[in-house]
Formats: C-alpha cells, sequence, structure tokens
C-alpha cells in the first residue's frame, strides 16, 4: 500500500475495538459504536491550506484520538481506513 495523503489530511486505521460487553454479550458491527482511536499510517506535508501555514504535529505510527464522525472511510487491499484533516484530530495517545 502506498498512499500519499495532500496537504493537511492524515490517513488512520482504526484500532481492533472489543467486540464483547464486559457481561459476555457480543455485539454485531452494525451495533457497534465507530472507533475514536486510531494508528496513524500516513500523513500529508503541510503547508499552505486556506491562506495558513499548516505545519504536521502527527507522524506516522502515532496512536491517536479523532472525532468519532470526521473523514472519508475507504478500502485498500481489503484494509479499512480513513483520511482526515489534523484539525479532527483530537489528541495523541501516549
Amino acid at each position: 500500500m502506498n498512499i500519499k495523503p495532500l496537504f493537511d489530511k492524515v490517513v488512520v486505521e482504526a484500532l481492533t475495538v472489543e467486540e464483547k460487553t464486559k457481561s459476555g454479550f457480543i455485539l454485531p458491527s452494525s451495533a457497534q459504536e465507530k472507533p475514536q482511536t486510531c494508528v496513524v499510517v500516513a500523513v500529508g506535508p503541510g503547508g499552505n491550506v486556506d491562506g495558513k501555514e499548516v505545519t504536521m504535529q502527527v507522524k506516522v505510527g502515532d496512536k491517536v484520538l479523532c472525532s468519532k464522525y470526521a473523514g472519508s472511510d475507504f478500502k485498500v487491499d481489503g484494509k479499512e481506513f480513513t483520511i482526515i484533516k489534523q484539525s479532527d484530530i483530537l489528541a495523541i495517545v501516549e
């Protein structure tokens, strides 16, 4: 896979979520919330975006917390990814 995002875009891959509740019930994928914790897969170069200079704050491999319904989902080689603006990243998880 070779995805190269443009400007202030970041490609993230959702971390797998627990499919069972604490009491042992298995949740179907349609009942699960969209995961908010992701791993950064690719980062755009930043630069001048809408007249403002943007410096990228994240790097490939960072574990981040994203806005719940931000970005656009897509598949490459059967894997699901989301492309978001850097401003949709809420925090870096250490």
